[in-house]
């Protein structure tokens, strides 16, 4: 789970409790009468790690709704919505792990290297089906729809990405594009149904789906610069897919696109030749590495400029404290 414990300490138990009740709701959805399932179901329970998706849906409702900031504005929907998005969320971390041939994840083994591709493909279909089917016990059709298309903006993300591997020519707004839709779009919906089901305005909805999309955005940059730069002991994943897999992120779309025809071909001969050490060096060199830190402050600075737009208090607090983490993070 995220480090909320140093900041509002109130609102950090608060928070905490709510996730342990999503976390209820998660397993007791998932629970099979097939103990083959279960062993695949209780594997995956390492993979929830920070619970980003569903605090921000929590903590969206909280700051829509101001002092007191006792949580009783937080109902069943928001525990439900909470456990439906980390459950899609999920689906995709082991969809991803397939298609990136992934060995660890969250320091244990993924579903793939465990179990095989097949059975990490069905997992993650087995759990895209519990969140819509969770997902219709709030009765609200509108949220199904919504979830709906976030589920296949999220598709379209990856299959684009899918479509760029081995693209050397791949600018960067078309990878923010990518990032926008893969990473940021459900994040920034979690914020929208936080609020919406607390019953605020559609001023202060927008601006909280603004404020995830932004945030989304650049946990994404920095999660791809950690793949680059970070160590996999702290990281707690393989990392390395991206160059393996062929996909260009934004510090090697910077460099390629700042640096000379003769420096381009040596930076291209080291993506050819999957030299991560080599590629990292002269990323790290042309300064390319702290661009794409700079672009993703950036967006983190644009996440925080909505938060004046909902009401003052501990939760909104929290959500610039998350907001700082999320670039500040090595992990």
């Amino acid at each position: 789970m995220l480090e909320l414990g140093a900041v509002h300490e109130p609102i950090a138990t608060l928070l905490a409790g709510k996730l342990e009740e999503v976390a209820v709701i998660f397993e007791r959805q998932l629970a099979s009468d097939l103990s083959a399932v279960n062993e695949l179901c209780t594997h995956i329970e390492s993979y929830r790690g920070k619970m980003l998706r569903p605090t921000l849906v929590l903590l969206s409702g909280l700051a829509a709704a101001g002092e007191p900031c006792d949580g009783a504005v937080l109902t069943n929907k928001h525990l439900t919505v909470a456990a439906v998005a980390e459950m899609i969320h999920m689906a995709t971390l082991v969809h991803d792990d397939v298609l990136d041939e992934a060995e660890m994840r969250r320091r244990g083994a993924t579903v793939n290297i465990l179990w095989g591709n097949e059975a990490a493909v069905m997992l993650g279909d087995y759990l895209i089906s519990n969140a819509f089917h969770l997902c219709s016990t709030i009765g609200d059709p509108s949220i199904n729809l919504l979830l709906g298309q976030v589920t296949n903006t999220l598709c379209e993300g990856e299959l684009v990405q899918l479509r760029h591997r081995d693209n050397y020519g791949l600018d960067e707004a078309t990878y923010l594009q990518i990032i926008r839709r893969k990473t940021a779009t459900l994040i920034g919906v979690c914020c929208r149904l936080g609020g919406a089901l607390a019953n605020a305005g559609e001023v202060q909805t927008q601006a909280l789906e603004r404020f995830g999309l932004a945030l989304g955005t650049a946990f994404q940059l920095q999660d791809d610069l950690l793949d680059l730069t970070g160590d996999a002991e702290v990281v707690g994943k393989s990392l390395g897919r991206d160059l393996d897999k062929g996909k260009l992120t934004l510090p090697v779309i910077h460099h390629l696109a700042s640096v000379d025809s003769v420096e381009r071909g040596r930076a291209l001969r080291l993506i050819e030749q999957r030299d991560a050490a080599g590629l990292q060096r002269r990323l790290m060199e042309s300064g390319a590495v702290d661009r794409a830190s700079e672009a993703a402050a950036e967006l983190i600075a644009e996440a925080k400029r909505e938060l004046p737009r909902l009401p003052a208090g501990p939760a909104r607090d929290m959500m610039r404290h998350i907001a700082d983490a999320v670039i500040d993070r090595s992990y």
